[in-house]
């Protein structure tokens, strides 16, 4: 139900928003690797996820529309290096703020993006859950399910789980040129 190159566009897409939000700059360190996904072809409907719990807890955000349901699930650990690396020195904001404003940032960045291919997109608000609820994916019957270690500064680990549940046959091919863009920036006429 969803093509070889729609699947590609969306990952290209995710890859593309952890680029440009999850890093701290657009010169910041972003490695992004594939773990290991087995998907069936389209007359089977097993698919399986090797996504051992890497990570306590889980960030759920929904990208909705007519022909799909898109789930971007960020894979997170409150230690140290993380929650130095996404709050700083700002004493004020705790973690789960500070990561969760990443967290809707990026899956904007995506909405921003599918919204050339697909009209009328809702965003959900983001939610943690525990990484235990990750297997529980194959629940939903997803027809492209994909995930990545992602790396930031060399020393920041996450993950990245794309789920992708179809209703309607889709086919695009993004155009994901690499230009700067406002960000969400709020503009003043």
């Amino acid at each position: 139900m969803i093509s070889a190159q729609a699947r590609d566009s969306f990952e290209r897409i995710l890859h593309k928003a952890a680029r440009t939000r999850l890093a701290r700059s657009a010169d910041a360190l972003c490695e992004i690797a594939p773990l290991a996904v087995q998907q069936a072809d389209a007359s089977d409907t097993t698919m399986s996820l090797e996504l051992k719990v890497r990570h306590a807890n889980v960030v759920v955000l929904t990208i909705s529309g007519i022909d799909f349901r898109m789930l971007l699930v960020l894979h997170f650990d409150e230690d140290d290096a993380t929650r130095a690396y996404f709050v700083g020195d700002d004493q004020e904001k705790s973690f789960r703020e500070a990561f969760l404003e990443i967290g809707n940032l990026c899956c904007g960045a995506i909405n921003q993006e599918l919204l050339g291919y697909f009209a009328d997109l809702g965003m959900s608000t983001p939610y943690v859950l525990s990484a235990r609820c990750v297997p529980h994916l194959m629940q939903l019957k997803p027809n492209h399910l994909a995930s990545w270690d992602i790396t930031l500064d060399g020393s920041v680990s996450l993950a990245a789980t794309l789920c992708v549940c179809a209703h309607a046959p889709l086919d695009f091919n993004a155009d994901v040129s690499v230009t700067q863009d406002s960000g969400g920036e709020l503009e003043l006429f």
